[in-house]
């Protein structure tokens, strides 16, 4: 049987990068059987999914905010990734994903996708927070004041 070819560690944080959360750097490092691969595409529709709701329904659409937040943390989880794969060491790419073969040694590519990746991922995850928070406390508010009970505890 021929070797498998070698998995390049540059390609697999551009493409968590820019698909990560489609799956693309699955599919690359593990191929089109790869269930994780197919399953990243799930809340990323979602979130996806929830935009397309408030912006056809308003910002009062209760299940817009459940779903849009799956979006930025699936955003900002493949921004992750794309940090750990850029920042792996060489020796130990090779071990886990090229079965042990030395490939060729990352450049500097890897490192311009790891900077964009931590902007990207930080900003994507801090405005995901931020917008959580907000429903949250808006859902919170919307409920009406705390039983007299509750009230007197908080103050």
């Amino acid at each position: 049987p021929l070797p498998l070819p070698l998995k390049s560690k540059t390609i697999t944080t551009w493409l968590a990068f820019l698909g990560g959360s489609l799956g693309a750097h699955r599919f690359y490092l593990h191929g089109s059987q790869d269930g994780w691969a197919w399953l990243h595409g799930v809340p990323t529709a979602l979130g996806l999914l929830g935009l397309w709701r408030m912006s056809q329904l308003g910002q009062d659409d209760q299940l817009a905010w459940l779903l849009i937040p799956l979006l930025g943390l699936m955003l900002s989880g493949t921004q992750l990734l794309a940090i750990v794969y850029g920042l792996m060491p060489d020796e130990r790419w090779d071990a886990h994903f090229n079965h042990g073969r030395q490939s060729q040694p990352s450049k500097g590519l890897n490192v311009l996708g790891v900077v964009l990746a931590l902007m990207i991922g930080a900003g994507v995850l801090m405005a995901t927070l931020a917008f959580g928070m907000l429903r949250s406390a808006e859902y919170s508010l919307a409920l009406g004041p705390y039983p007299p009970q509750i009230a007197r505890h908080s103050l």
